[in-house]
């Protein structure tokens, strides 16, 4: 067995380890050398240890315990001769490996409510609390307070879990309220992905985009790309809406919900799956 005294390492986290005994066991332990380190190590009742003995030890925490004596690798007879197989036949280079299947695929998602919020509540007053239209801001002059205008999309997105997001999109549409110039609204992501009886929670921002009203200024309608990550965060389950809101009054901006376009708010998600 080679000097060991020259190396000098940790035998933290060493698992088994082979050591020089000093000592033959007595009481239940001995004195050995694991490279370069003399420790103590515990031999239990079955096992005896003799001085300059090989040895086979685990280390579990700072305790070290000799499992078994080395002896020498015992003799194996040579087997008989046996017949050369032929030497192997060249078919030139392997076959390279398969190439991962990719999957794509689009999903469409119309959301399962559409509403506004407004004063500390959902407006119930311009049609259905779940398929209402959507504003954003405050129509001068008024009393009331800022509108929000959210859409949820429910658990379709989750449907393709694991997949990537390639694309997403959502369909908009103005309608008559406020003033006719194109404005654009301001684009939230939400963390719901149905309605809550509270005000939703608001996260990621992006401008919209510029929107007239339906039958006076074009576009009133168009696709709009929004931000990849968004239709990832659906997809992976962070978010689940979008909504339209500013700060201030302006701009006032009403969108199409479920029951004034059936196409409103929908979410088509473009993804990619390797296999």
């Amino acid at each position: 067995m080679p000097d060991l005294a020259d190396v000098k390492v940790s035998l933290a986290g060493q698992g088994t380890l082979v050591a020089l005994a000093v000592t033959a066991s007595a009481s239940g332990a001995c004195l050995a050398d694991v490279a370069g380190i003399r420790v103590t190590v515990r031999v239990p009742p079955n096992l005896t240890v003799a001085a300059q003995q090989n040895l086979l030890i685990l280390r579990r925490g700072s305790v070290y315990w000799a499992i078994a004596v080395l002896t020498a690798a015992p003799t194996v007879p040579t087997p008989p001769p046996v017949d050369e197989p032929p030497p192997p036949v060249n078919r030139g280079d392997p076959a390279p490996a398969p190439k991962p299947v990719v999957t794509t695929g689009t999903l469409v998602c119309p959301p399962v409510a559409t509403s506004t919020w407004r004063d500390g509540k959902w407006r119930t007053d311009i049609g259905s609390s779940t398929s209402a239209d959507t504003y954003q801001g405050r129509y001068g002059g008024s009393g009331y307070g800022r509108n929000s205008g959210y859409a949820f999309y429910g658990s379709k997105p989750r449907s393709i879990s694991g997949a990537t997001v390639t694309k997403a999109t959502v369909k908009l549409r103005r309608l008559t309220s406020g003033d006719y110039a194109r404005r654009t609204p301001t684009l939230r992501l939400v963390s719901q992905s149905t309605r809550p009886s509270g005000s939703p929670t608001l996260t990621e921002t992006t401008s919209g985009p510029a929107l007239g009203v339906r039958g006076q200024v074009s576009p009133s309608e168009t696709t709009f790309e929004l931000p990849t990550s968004w239709g990832q965060a659906m997809v992976d389950g962070s978010r689940g809406g979008l909504a339209i809101t500013v700060a201030s009054d302006d701009p006032y901006i009403r969108l199409a919900g479920r029951d004034s376009w059936s196409a409103a708010w929908t979410l088509t998600l473009y993804w990619r799956r390797s296999n």
